[in-house]
C-alpha cells in the first residue's frame, strides 16, 4: 500500500512537473509571439518613419536642388504645406479689394485673381517654382512650352492624380490617361458631333425663352429693372444640360447642380489640407457633408441610367440626348468586342457628374461675364446686336445663323481671353523629361497658368484692352505670330465640349441681345475671383433694358 501511494505521488509529482513544463512552453511561446509582433511592429514604424522623412524632407530637397541646378528660382521649401498657406493669405487679401469697373484697366484681373503666383513670377521669373504641399510645382508661361506640354504625345506631361475628395466633384474623361482616356474619348465623341447637336437646338431656344420670359416679368412699367444676372444665367446653363443631357429628367439636373456647387465650396474650404495623406477619413463636418452630397449626386445619376437602359431594353428609348448618344455608343463599342471595351455604369456616371460639371459652369460663367463685359463697352454691345437683327430679326436663331455671327463670335473669343473659366491647368512628369532645356526631374508639378499668357503684353497687342477686334481673322492670326489662345485648352485633349458651349452662348446672347440692352448697376462690385472657375464675387448687377 506504501509503494502504491508513494507511485500515487510520484505519478501526481510527474504530472505537475508536465503541467508547469507545458505553462512554461505556453509562456514561452506568447513571450516569442510578443517579441516578434513588437519587432515586426518596431520594423513598421521604422518603415513608416523612413517614408515620412523621405515625403517630408529628402524628397522635397532631392527636387529643389534638382531645379537649382537647371538654374531655376523659386520660393524655399516650407514644411509639410509648402506655399498653401501664403496663397491663401494672398487670395483673401485679394478678395477685400474690388477692381474698380471706372478705372483705365478694369480688365487687369491677374493681380486680383492669382497674387501670390504673380509676385513669385515677379520676384523669381516667369519660369519659377512655387510649392503645392510637399511637391514643387514650375510655372510655364511661355506659350511654346506650353503647346509642347499639353501636345502629350506620349504622355510624358500627363494630369496630376487627383485628391479622392477633388475625385468626389467630377473626374471622367478630362482627368483619365492612356488607353482609358482613348476608349472615353472614343465612346463619347458621337455624342458631340455637330450634326448631333443640332438636334439639341430646339433645347436650348426652349431654355433661351424660359430665361427671356423671367426677365420680361420682371421688368417694371418704366421697361428697365435690375437684375444679378449671375444665378439666372447658371439656372439657365443648368437648364440646358439638364435637357440635352437628360432629356425629361430636368428636376433631377437642378439638384445635382446645387450638390455640385456645395461640393465646390467645400472643396476651396479643404484646399489647405487635401494633400495631407488621410485627411479625407477624419470626420469632420466638411468631409462628412462632401461624402453625403456625393453618395446623393451617384445616387440620382444611377437612378436615371437604369431606367434609361431599361427603357432601351424595351426599344422605347430616344437617342437624342448626350446621355442617350453616349449609351448607344457605347452598346455598339460592345458589339463583336471584347467587354472591357465599354464604360461601365459607374465610369458612365462618372462621365455625367463632370458634364454637369464642366458644362454649366464654362457656359454660365462666359455668358456673365460677356454680359458684365458690353456693360462696360456699350459700343461693342450695339455692334453685336446690330449683327444678330441683321441675321435674324426677331426670329428664332438657327444653327445656319448662328454659325454666320462674326463680330459675336469675336466678343465671346475676346471675353475668353480676358475671363478664362480655368485660370491654370496642371500637368505632372512621371519621368525625367527636358522642356524648353531645363531637365526636369520625376514628381515636378507643372502649373500652365492660360490667364497669364492671355493677359501677356509680349504675346497680345494692348493685352489688357478689350479687343475683340484681334480675332478678326480668327484664333490662330490674333497674337503676335504665335497660337496663344487656350481657353478650350489645347492639342489632342481640346475640350470635348468647345462646340457644345459656343453654340449654347451664341444662342443665348443673340437672344438676350434681340430683346434687352443692359449696362452695369451703381451697385455692381468687379471683383472675379477662383471657385474651380472664375466666378464674379459679389454677383453680376446689371440694369436691363426691355427693346
Amino acid at each position: 500500500m506504501l509503494i502504491r501511494r508513494a507511485d500515487r505521488s510520484s505519478f501526481t509529482s510527474h504530472k505537475s512537473q508536465l503541467t508547469n513544463q507545458k505553462k512554461i512552453s505556453s509562456i514561452s511561446m506568447a513571450v516569442t509571439v510578443l517579441a516578434a509582433a513588437a519587432a515586426l511592429l518596431l520594423l513598421v514604424l521604422l518603415w513608416a518613419a523612413v517614408r515620412a522623412v523621405e515625403w517630408l524632407w529628402w524628397r522635397p530637397w532631392r527636387l529643389e536642388r534638382a531645379l537649382r541646378a537647371q538654374g531655376l528660382k523659386g520660393t524655399p521649401y516650407r514644411f509639410l504645406f509648402g506655399d498653401l498657406k501664403e496663397s491663401f493669405r494672398a487670395s483673401m487679401e485679394a478678395k477685400r479689394k474690388p477692381i474698380s469697373s471706372s478705372s483705365s484697366n478694369p480688365h487687369d484681373i491677374v493681380p486680383r485673381v492669382s497674387p501670390f503666383l504673380q509676385r513669385s513670377m515677379e520676384q523669381y521669373g516667369k519660369i519659377s517654382f512655387t510649392w503645392f504641399g510637399t511637391t514643387p510645382r514650375v510655372t510655364i508661361t511661355d506659350a511654346e512650352l506650353i503647346r509642347e506640354v499639353l501636345a502629350n504625345k506620349f504622355g510624358h506631361f500627363e494630369k496630376p492624380k487627383l485628391s479622392p475628395i477633388v475625385r468626389m466633384l467630377a473626374t471622367g474623361l478630362a482627368n483619365y490617361e492612356g488607353e482609358k482616356w482613348a476608349k472615353h474619348r472614343r465612346i463619347l465623341n458621337p455624342a458631340f458631333h455637330v450634326e448631333k447637336l443640332k438636334r439639341m437646338l430646339p433645347a436650348f431656344y426652349t431654355c433661351c425663352s424660359e430665361l427671356i420670359d423671367r426677365w420680361d416679368n420682371l421688368v417694371g412699367p418704366n421697361g428697365s429693372c435690375e437684375i444679378d444676372v449671375w444665378p439666372d444665367l447658371q439656372n439657365f446653363t443648368g437648364d440646358v444640360i439638364s435637357r440635352t443631357a437628360f432629356g425629361s429628367s430636368f428636376d433631377a439636373g437642378r439638384r445635382i447642380f446645387q450638390l455640385q456647387a456645395e461640393q465646390a465650396q467645400l472643396i476651396i474650404q479643404s484646399s489647405s489640407f487635401i494633400h495631407i495623406p488621410g485627411y479625407r477619413f477624419l470626420p469632420t463636418s466638411c468631409n462628412r457633408r462632401m461624402k453625403e452630397t456625393d453618395r446623393e449626386i451617384r445616387g440620382i445619376l444611377r437612378s436615371i441610367i437604369e431606367k434609361r437602359e431599361k427603357a432601351i431594353q424595351n426599344g422605347a428609348a430616344k437617342h437624342e440626348d448626350v446621355l442617350g448618344l453616349l449609351m448607344e455608343s457605347n452598346s455598339n463599342e460592345q458589339q463583336g468586342k471584347s467587354s472591357h471595351l465599354r464604360m461601365t455604369t459607374e465610369e458612365v456616371i462618372e462621365e455625367c457628374k463632370l458634364f454637369y460639371f464642366a458644362g454649366q459652369e464654362t457656359t454660365s460663367v462666359l455668358l456673365t461675364w460677356t454680359m458684365v463685359v458690353l456693360s462696360m463697352h456699350p459700343s461693342w454691345q450695339v455692334r453685336a446686336r446690330e449683327e444678330v437683327l441683321e441675321v435674324f430679326g426677331q426670329n428664332k436663331p438657327d444653327n445656319d445663323g448662328l454659325s454666320r455671327l462674326k463680330i459675336v463670335t469675336m466678343i465671346l473669343y475676346e471675353v475668353l481671353r480676358l475671363y478664362p473659366p480655368v485660370v491654370v491647368l496642371n500637368r505632372r512628369t512621371y519621368k525625367k523629361m527636358e522642356l524648353g532645356g531645363i531637365t526636369l526631374p520625376e514628381g515636378v508639378s507643372l502649373a500652365l497658368p492660360l490667364i497669364f499668357i492671355h493677359h501677356d503684353p509680349e504675346i497680345w497687342a494692348d493685352a489688357k484692352d478689350f479687343k475683340p477686334e484681334r480675332f478678326a481673322e480668327g484664333v490662330s492670326k490674333a497674337s503676335k505670330n504665335q497660337v496663344a489662345f487656350f481657353s478650350f485648352s489645347w492639342g489632342p485633349r481640346i475640350c470635348i465640349g468647345q462646340t457644345f458651349a459656343m453654340t449654347e452662348a451664341k444662342m443665348g446672347l443673340s437672344m438676350i441681345l434681340q430683346h434687352f440692352s443692359f449696362e452695369l448697376s451703381p451697385s455692381y462690385a468687379h471683383a472675379p475671383y477662383t471657385v474651380i472657375t472664375l466666378h464674379p464675387q459679389h454677383g453680376a448687377q446689371l440694369i436691363l433694358h426691355k427693346l
